[in-house]
């Protein structure tokens, strides 16, 4: 099993609002240079916040849900402090009800 972390907010304040693309472009840079593999992916209404494990997360959120998941701890960390108005979470996928964590709705 494999455990991902994310954080999640509307679809228009992580992609409008907030300079989320230019922290998401540098980070691949960065995976680039070092010869990493990506670990980290924006997916606007995932099915995974359509489980009943996130419902009451999916219902704090105002419109069109998006997300940026990660294996990475550390990273997801950041996001949440760079961008202070997002709600965060976990799972471990494969699961009961979440069997791709990538698929969207």
């Amino acid at each position: 099993m494999t455990t991902y972390f994310f954080v999640a907010a509307s679809e228009k304040f992580l992609t409008v609002e907030e300079p989320l693309d230019e922290i998401l472009k540098e980070r691949m840079r960065n995976y680039k240079e070092n010869n990493k593999e990506i670990d980290f992916w924006l997916l606007k209404n995932p099915s995974f916040l359509q489980t009943t494990q996130f419902a009451d997360l999916k219902a704090k959120i105002p419109s069109t849900p998006a997300v940026v998941l990660s294996t990475d701890k550390k990273f997801i960390t950041f996001l949440k402090l760079r961008l202070e108005f997002v709600a965060v979470g976990e799972f471990e996928c494969p699961n009961a009800e979440i069997i791709d964590p990538l698929k969207v709705e």
